[in-house]
């Protein structure tokens, strides 16, 4: 496999969120183009923002719930509890 082949499940699914973003932002800067009041344009771009932090998170939810665990393989229940816990604590990220 080539890393232009590494596909995962929600791959799609963030692909959606990024073009969704892509268009906000395009709005946002003809929102600053037409003078639009700040308050709508910051609204804008606070969604565009949480558009691209959802995608960055399901991307590295991901990325820890397939490729870490392919890399790492079976492990015993003292070591499974701590890449368990890695991966929950990387919800606040």
């Amino acid at each position: 496999m080539t890393e232009h082949d590494h596909v995962h499940e929600s791959h799609p699914e963030i692909v959606k969120r990024l073009k969704r973003a892509e268009g906000h932002l395009k709005s946002v800067i003809a929102m600053i183009e037409g003078g639009r009041p700040c308050l709508d344009i910051a609204q804008q771009l606070h969604a565009v923002e949480k558009a691209i932090t959802n995608a960055k998170r399901t991307l590295i939810q991901d990325h820890l719930d397939h490729c870490l665990e392919d890399a790492i393989g079976a492990l015993d229940r003292e070591k499974r509890h701590s890449i368990d816990e890695f991966k929950s604590i990387t919800k606040y990220l």
